[in-house]
């Protein structure tokens, strides 16, 4: 599985962004895809994750409210909304691919990585 994670750019306080994240290879159903962010210096940190078969996400407390995860099977593509950015949003995003099933929030379950999309928010 590869993934190309695209969307980032820097953004005011209070705006908005897409995320998009495009798989290629094999997915299963079963699969679960996620969303990371990291700051320079501190721990990945876990965002949003789907079934990829849809019906099920989880997100992060500090995003609730704010950002959406969703898929596209279509275009094997995973989206993540975020609107009511703030400055302590500001990080690079990684898409993630956990062949072991849905709902992880560690970062060390995960098998495949997209290269990561920088978003900053200025206040």
């Amino acid at each position: 599985v590869q993934l190309q994670a695209s969307g980032g750019g820097l953004v005011q306080a209070g705006g908005s962004l897409r995320l998009s994240c495009a798989a290629s290879g094999r997915i299963f159903n079963n699969y679960g895809l996620g969303w990371f962010r990291q700051v320079a210096g501190k721990e990945r940190e876990f965002v949003a994750a789907i079934r990829w078969s849809g019906g099920s996400a989880v997100s992060a407390d500090s995003v609730k409210g704010r950002f959406t995860i969703s898929r596209d099977n279509v275009k094997n593509t995973v989206y993540l909304q975020m609107n009511s950015l703030n400055t302590e949003d500001t990080a690079v995003y990684y898409c993630a691919v956990d062949a072991q099933g849905y709902g992880s929030k560690w970062f060390g379950t995960y098998d495949f990585w997209g290269q990561g999309t920088l978003v900053t928010v200025s206040s």
